[in-house]
């Protein structure tokens, strides 16, 4: 099996991650306070919101069939998993 070795060194944990985000978002916020450029501001913003995105991607990609899983298990109807699916599916 081969294993790429520079991606698994340089894979960020959730908390890594959650921290970055945290950052960007501390970051914006004073952008706003101090009244900064526009553009750099809602460049900071899309960077926030893209860093938020790949967090959620990488979350269901390595939980989808846990998350399916308990969705099921909890004996909801399907229309509840479609539901819960079709929200993750229009945020991304």
């Amino acid at each position: 099996m081969y294993v790429n070795l520079y991606w698994l060194k340089n894979m960020k944990t959730y908390d890594q991650l959650l921290n970055n985000i945290m950052g960007q978002l501390n970051g914006v916020g004073r952008m706003i306070e101090n009244k900064e450029d526009c553009f750099q501001t809602l460049t900071q913003m899309k960077a926030a919101r893209s860093a938020l995105s790949s967090l959620m991607n990488k979350y269901m990609r390595e939980n989808f069939q846990a998350c399916l899983t308990q969705c099921k298990r909890k004996g909801e109807h399907d229309d509840v998993c479609k539901k819960f699916f079709d929200e993750i599916i229009n945020n991304s």
